[in-house]
This record gives C-alpha cells, structure tokens and sequence, in this order.
C-alpha cells in the first residue's frame, strides 16, 4: 500500500517573516496520520523551518541541489551533502522552471538525481510536458524520455528509494488543470513504464500529480488509482489550504 505524500513547494517567495507566520500556521494544522506531508522552502530559509518544525510531522526539502555530491568550487551552488547537514530529507529535481527557465539538461538532472541519493535523500524527480507538446499529441513520449533519461543512467531499482512528480507545464500557476482523467492517464502511462522494467518498483513507486492543485479539486484528483498524492504550488503558501490539501489525500 503506497503512503499518500503532498509536498508544498514554496518556490522564490518568503521572507523570515512571512516563513515564521506559515510555519505557525502549519503547525496548528490538523494533518492526517496517513499522509506524508513535506515543504520545499528556498534554500536561504531551510535552518528557520526545520528548525520551526521540528517534532512536527512535516519533513523538510530542497528545491534543487547541485550536480556535484560533496563539497567543492561550484560558486552558488548547494549540495545534497550539505542539504542533508541542514535537516533536509528531499530535494526537487527537474522541476519544469529548471529546466525550461533555468536549462538543466536531462543528463544535469540525472546527475543531481544520484547526488541526492548518494547523500541519503530523497529525489523528486519532476516531469511533465508543454502546452504545445500536449497539443501535438506528445506528452507520453516527453513524459516517458525524461524518466527514461534517470532509468537508463541509473537503473530502474533506484526509483524504489524515489518520488515522481508530474506536473503538466501549463497548469502550472495558470489556473488551468487536468482533467482528474488527464492526470490518471499520464500517471498510469509512467507505472507502466517502470512496471515493463520491474513490477516491484513500479507497485510502490509514488506518482504526484502538480499543477494549480487546490483544495477544491484535490479530493478528485487524489482519488484516481495512480495519483498518490500532489505537489501544490502556490496553495502551499496559506496553512489553511494546504492543510485541506492534505487532508483531501487522506480521506
């Protein structure tokens, strides 16, 4: 039986005010036993929320890590050793902002993939497709070689120890959803994938759906056969709506 997981990624937004005042918020939340809840704070504000939520049920993540595992000349960058130092216990990688916004590469992520497991952390590996790559009847094929490019580097046994996310680009702080079928199809699309390679991973791998997740449709996204939980963007910044979130994955 797969653990629900909802994971708040708080992207580029936060001060230390506005940090403390949601760390408040989350901790008076009333967060179901079944979930795995989790955050995703910039890296300048990761010590103020693992320590704010410490004996909390909430782990904390990185949004990113650096393609180098240990410590070194890599101005700017912060790595999943240090990540792990600081009290984090997952990382985001992949994320759609990275690699369109920022360029990382396909062989970028898989290698900021193997650091973070190499430091004992838990990836989540982010794909999705564009708008215009949904329209041109290519999301399966975009899907599947971003998840390929992590299984062919490293072996389909490391997602055992991993999270996928699918996030379709255009309903990424749009507004704009999909459909609770839409998502289904593309996360049953990604369990087959690894299913062909290895039954086992496939059976206990977590898929997250993430794109405008509210808590107005998280409880019909949630309950496809595929979807095991979300990773919300912007509802994750009120406590209030990501604490319904999370219930919604556990009801």
């Amino acid at each position: 039986m797969r653990r629900s997981m909802v994971a708040g990624n708080w992207k580029m937004h936060g001060t230390r005010a506005s940090v403390a005042e949601l760390i408040d918020g989350l901790s008076r939340q009333a967060l179901p036993a079944d979930v795995e809840v989790a955050v995703f704070p910039v890296s300048l504000h990761l010590a103020q929320v693992v320590e704010g939520l410490s004996g909390r049920a909430v782990s904390v993540g990185a949004q990113d890590c650096a393609v180098e595992a240990g410590q070194g000349a890599l101005t700017g960058e912060v790595s999943s050793e240090q990540l792990r130092d600081a009290g984090c216990k997952l990382v985001l990688v992949g994320h759609s902002e990275r690699r369109l916004i920022l360029g990382d590469s396909d062989e970028q992520v898989v290698r900021k993939f193997a650091a973070a497991q190499l430091n004992g952390l838990v990836p989540v590996l982010c794909v999705g497709e564009t708008l215009e790559q949904r329209e041109a009847g290519e999301t399966l094929k975009v899907v599947a070689g971003q998840l390929d490019s992590v299984i062919e580097a490293l072996g389909v046994a490391v997602l055992s120890s991993a999270v996928v996310a699918y996030e379709p680009v255009w309903a990424i702080g749009t507004g704009l959803t999909a459909t609770p079928q839409q998502a289904q199809d593309v996360h049953a699309a990604i369990r087959a994938q690894v299913a062909a390679k290895d039954p086992q991973v496939a059976g206990g791998l977590r898929i997250l759906y993430g794109g405008s997740v509210k808590a107005a449709n998280a409880a019909e996204l949630f309950g496809m056969p595929d979807i095991d939980g979300g990773l919300v963007g912007g509802a994750s910044l009120n406590a209030n709506e990501f604490g319904a979130i999370c219930r919604a994955a556990g009801s």
